[in-house]
């Protein structure tokens, strides 16, 4: 898998090598106007107001020799739409947002595969587990003059001022459950600390609550180092933490304590990282393009400690009863008799208002 291009409104980057640590030897496409990508992906991230109104959020449009455009654009009710045109043919496909109503950020996947004759248009809300699909039919190839003028904003580009990101990948890329650490993040195991990237099936950790547990799976990952997946740094010694590590936004770290058990009568809850970034204990990190991240799948969705700190493992629920979601997923290509079902998390995931009001009660 190869990033070819990253585009938000500090800068517009295109490389047909790659972009980040991922960078190849040699192009994965011909320099040459008419060159096709028969498959990829176009990701990209866009906040949403409460009193959201239709718009262009990102594409572009070329009039000559032949109309073409490929359009994302926000519609009522908080879905988002997708309409390619070339000449006279055209590809479109809609998704209704079911929870719209509040300011929000979310994340669109628009994947095709030409060979195959097949697209998919995906909506994610980020920090929520709810993932809509629809089938994009008939997708029209995208030219290396296509891919130029929507990335670099060279023909009419429409780029909306709540997008956050957009980013361009040759692969087909997994939507759902996401790994959240970085690679040298030090896990605690009965050996001593190794880093989560290290660790394989079949390895032990230690949980939070010091007992001992299997690895049933290590997944990664790598995505465009901006929005949800910015890394964050926390900080030691706040969280318990042994040394500075660094992880995604939406890696969810376990908090106790006197706040916890009066707000929400329960020992402890998830929060996102984001929600704790104060500038001081956790703090947004300086990052190049891309980033990639680990994550360890373990059988009853265990908190384990990362450098002291409790945090979460992959929450998966029962994708492997969804032979579609699991093929999509960064679990595509493992064995579902290898994975567990986690009927519930392990602990009460805070709703982004009850994160919020934490954060602010514990830095009173």
């Amino acid at each position: 898998m190869t990033w070819l291009a990253l585009t938000d409104p500090a800068e517009r980057r295109f490389s047909l090598k790659g972009i980040g640590a991922e960078k190849r030897a040699t192009q994965i496409l011909p320099d040459r106007p008419d060159a096709v990508l028969n498959r990829g992906s176009i990701v990209l991230e866009t906040n949403v107001a409460e009193d959201a109104k239709p718009q262009a959020l990102f594409g572009y449009t070329n009039p000559h020799p032949e109309h073409r455009s490929l359009i994302f654009q926000a519609i009522p009710g908080g879905g988002v739409s997708l309409v390619t045109v070339q000449g006279d043919r055209i590809a479109h496909a809609a998704i209704a947002h079911r929870h719209a109503g509040r300011a929000e950020t979310l994340r669109v996947t628009y994947s095709w595969d030409i060979k195959y004759n097949w697209g998919r248009l995906t909506l994610e809300r980020v920090g929520d587990t709810l993932v809509t699909s629809v089938a994009v039919e008939n997708p029209l190839p995208l030219t290396l003059t296509d891919l130029r003028d929507l990335m670099l904003g060279r023909e009419g580009p429409a780029y909306a001022g709540d997008v956050v990101f957009a980013a361009l990948s040759d692969q087909i890329e997994p939507i759902g459950p996401r790994p959240t650490m970085t690679s040298n993040t030090p896990i605690a195991t009965p050996w001593g600390y190794k880093n989560v990237g290290a660790l394989r099936r079949g390895d032990t950790v230690y949980a939070a609550d010091g007992s001992v547990v299997p690895v049933l799976q290590n997944v990664a990952t790598t995505v465009p180092a901006r929005g949800s997946f910015a890394p964050i740094r926390f900080r030691a010694p706040y969280f318990g933490l042994q040394h500075d590590i660094l992880i995604a936004p939406e890696q969810h770290i376990v908090i106790d304590g006197p706040e916890v058990d009066y707000l929400f009568a329960c020992e402890k809850v998830l929060t996102p990282a984001r929600h704790l970034v104060n500038g001081f204990a956790a703090l947004n990190e300086p990052w190049g393009h891309t980033v990639r991240y680990c994550q360890l799948i373990l059988p009853q969705h265990e908190p384990i400690l990362a450098a002291g700190a409790p945090l979460e493992s992959l929450y998966i629920g029962r994708i492997r009863r969804d032979a579609h979601q699991l093929a999509s997923s960064v679990m595509y290509g493992l064995d579902r008799m290898d994975l567990p079902e986690h009927v519930q998390p392990s602990h009460k995931v805070l709703k982004w208002y009850e994160a919020i009001h934490l954060a602010k009660r514990r830095a009173a």
